[in-house]
């Protein structure tokens, strides 16, 4: 019982205010509804039948007694719905200066990109304290709800068109990410993490491409960058449904689903990130998003990494299925729409937000 919680812990502006409108509520109903309670009762048993009381000149009306059961409820609601009413504009209105960030819902992971310099997360979400995040969501699939129980935020994730919802953080901290809405046999597992963090400490890991530290070489470059994304969700130790493995990778001949096959060099793994529907690993799908979109850079990571995998692997590294970020959850295979990843990338492209 130690660990047990009554709520989430208020870690943004709009909370406090959530809260005292949801319990107040909550304590109205239950309020009316044991005093409504109570009367019924008693007047059951009082009144019932063969109960000796004095049943001669009933009374039909009493003024004060009908107006002081309307008029209170009639103040109470006007000021529950005036107060919910100005919470909801304010949820539903961000301020103007507030920090852009897109996100995209997908059977069933999150994927979040920075417009600012392009680093982009899978069911992570870094947010400075004290300054307004709006986030401008859509899915590729199914329709999804962002839930953030800590900051008291939840909206629907819809495909083919763009919603939005927005918070100030208020304590920095890790927080967990859900989707609020059924879309599928793996929704459970739709979930993911906010890391609130200090402004300056969020402004460096900004700088830093978003790594907590810069890396030293090339291989440990690409090893952190294949946790920021995520990979190890899909590609781990072994073979899965959701993606084949790239231990022991580099210099091996890869089939694919139309027939051909491939040595896997560094063109091949190139390819495999950038465009990852060129050449489909036999018994697999479209599951994997294309990366074309990273910098040059970043690829040349991904690849030296993945190729260390399959080399001796210098770094003594091995993928781990549950070294990614907690929260993060392995992308199943579906049938790809290409509406959401490709919207994002040409509205950053085009500078539009």
């Amino acid at each position: 019982m130690g660990n047990f919680n009554l709520a989430p812990p208020q870690a943004s502006e709009n909370a406090v205010w959530h809260d005292a409108v949801f319990y107040t509520l909550t304590a109205l109903t239950v309020a009316f509804t044991l005093l409504v309670g109570f009367l019924v009762i008693f007047f059951a048993i009082r009144y019932r039948q063969g109960s000796k009381v004095n049943r001669q000149r009933p009374v039909y009306e009493h003024l004060l007694l009908e107006l002081t059961w309307t008029v209170i409820p009639l103040i109470l609601g006007v000021i529950m719905f005036v107060v919910g009413a100005k919470l909801f504009v304010d949820l539903r209105t961000p301020p103007k200066d507030s920090m852009e960030i897109y996100v995209v819902g997908k059977q069933w992971m999150w994927q979040i990109q920075h417009p600012t310099n392009g680093v982009r997360e899978n069911n992570t979400l870094h947010v400075p304290i004290g300054k307004p995040v709006k986030l401008i969501m859509i899915s590729q699939d199914v329709t999804h709800a962002f839930y953030i129980p800590a900051f008291r935020v939840q909206y629907h994730v819809v495909p083919g068109r763009y919603t939005d919802v927005w918070f100030t953080p208020s304590k920095t901290g890790t927080y967990p990410i859900y989707c609020g809405m059924y879309c599928g046999t793996q929704h459970s597992e739709m979930t993911g993490q906010v890391v609130v963090m200090e402004q300056a400490e969020f402004a460096e890991w900004l700088d830093n491409g978003g790594n907590d530290v810069q890396p030293s070489d090339l291989i440990t470059a690409g090893h952190d960058l294949f946790k920021k994304l995520n990979c190890g969700s899909c590609h781990g130790v072994n073979d899965t449904i959701q993606g084949p493995t790239l231990q022991g990778l580099y210099g091996k001949m890869r089939k694919f689903e139309n027939g051909g096959s491939k040595v896997a060099d560094d063109a091949y793994i190139r390819e495999s990130i950038v465009r990852p529907y060129e050449h489909i690993v036999s018994g697999y799908g479209r599951e994997m998003g294309a990366y074309d979109d990273r910098p040059e850079e970043d690829i040349l990571r991904l690849t030296a990494y993945i190729k260390s995998l399959g080399t001796g692997n210098p770094t003594g590294k091995t993928i781990d299925e549950n070294e990614p970020h907690k929260g993060s959850t392995p992308a199943p295979r579906s049938h790809e729409n290409p509406i959401a990843t490709g919207a994002i990338s040409h509205e950053l492209k085009a500078g539009k937000k």
